[in-house]
């Protein structure tokens, strides 16, 4: 089974890919894999948010690509820490970074046999091995709704998401727009 490259091989934002062609099959990405992330919305779905007075978002500080992985484990953190203590409806949680971008390797065989097995920078699109959603500062990567009295275990939760997550962030309330 293939592992994941380092991901500071990608964390740098770039321009995101467009593919120029005279020929428009070839004018634009032919596949994209599958999504890792299961929900983005959690716990009282019914209700909304509306009524939870403790609300915290977690807010990026650099800008930087976000991979679905570490999405994902973020999402099962924090829902492990805040079910324990609230159930699964006591709650709501909304994951409000999507991952977009097609990231892509363009791997180069090396050794004996190599010119064989590879086309070097000739067709260097890449295989497609991921998606990742691009973060910029202050944009809010995820939002928690608790309530009265969660404060301190929302930003627990959240300072153990942050180091699932390659980019550095901050924890603030959100502010209510009534």
């Amino acid at each position: 089974m293939a592992k994941l490259r380092k991901w500071t091989a990608y964390r740098t934002l770039e321009r995101p890919y467009t593919r120029f062609s005279k020929y428009r099959k070839k004018g634009f990405v032919k596949s994209r894999p599958g999504k890792k992330i299961i929900k983005f919305d959690m716990g009282s779905l019914g209700e909304g948010y509306e009524h939870y007075p403790v609300r915290l978002a977690m807010i990026s500080k650099d800008d930087a690509q976000v991979r679905t992985n570490s999405i994902e484990a973020a999402r099962i953190v924090v829902l492990r820490r805040v079910e324990k203590k609230y159930g699964r409806n006591g709650f709501y949680f909304k994951i409000k970074a999507v991952p977009h971008h097609v990231i892509r390797e363009n791997p180069l065989a090396a050794g004996a046999g190599a010119d064989r097995l590879s086309t070097g920078m000739k067709h260097s699109f890449g295989k497609i091995i991921g998606t990742a959603a691009r973060v910029f500062p202050g944009d809010t990567i995820m939002e928690l709704y608790l309530p009265e009295g969660g404060e301190a275990l929302g930003r627990d939760a959240f300072r153990v998401v942050s180091s699932k997550l390659t980019v550095r962030t901050t924890t603030q309330p959100i502010v209510s727009k009534k």
